[in-house]
């Protein structure tokens, strides 16, 4: 094992204008948070992040048990916001339609500073640029806002360049470089 220092950007939004409403993508579905959603959120955070930098980052990524932990501990957090929560799932047309979940994301409000904190955003690799990130930034940011906080933010990892101009996109601006150490096992 080698520790490996990841260069990481916190990035944040204004919220004091309402976000714009999301545009969903065709033959998608955006589910609110529920209990009974949280295994689903775990298995679509495990296929969105095993092969991707922030499994370097984070290990509970590369194992779908570190990811359902993981969604445990978010969902245990003083102020986790079930209106920022949210899953994505696809819904197929076959004779047979049954939900694909491929999407995820998860909010924290600190009551105190008003300044809600982006958990991870999660698309699975085949739903990747259809606007599926971009609808469940949109519904997290509109439920941080309604919820009375006055900032968002998020880390994403400054090699991951899709994100960061997505989140651009958005309206989010980099507000500070951090570094994250990991112990990353030598060949990967």
């Amino acid at each position: 094992m080698a520790w490996t220092y990841f260069k990481r950007y916190r990035m944040e939004i204004d919220l004091a204008e309402k976000p714009p409403e999301p545009v969903l993508p065709p033959s998608y579905l955006f589910l609110p948070w529920r209990e009974e959603l949280l295994e689903h959120h775990a298995r679509v955070k495990f296929q969105s992040f095993r092969n991707e930098i922030d499994a370097n980052v984070f290990a509970c990524f590369t194992h779908e048990d570190g990811c359902r932990r993981l969604m445990q501990a978010i969902r245990r957090k003083p102020g986790f916001l079930p209106q920022a929560t949210w899953l994505a799932a696809f819904q197929g047309k076959s004779p047979s339609p049954r939900l694909e979940y491929c999407g995820t994301i998860q909010g924290i409000l600190d009551q105190e500073t008003r300044l809600g904190a982006i958990q991870n955003v999660g698309v699975t690799p085949g739903h990747r640029s259809r606007g599926v990130g971009s609808a469940l930034l949109l519904l997290a940011l509109a439920g941080f806002r309604g919820a009375g906080a006055v900032r968002a933010f998020l880390e994403v990892t400054a090699e991951n360049e899709g994100a960061i101009q997505l989140y651009e996109r958005l309206g989010f601006t980099v507000v500070r470089t951090v570094y994250k150490v990991a112990d990353v096992p030598a060949g990967r």
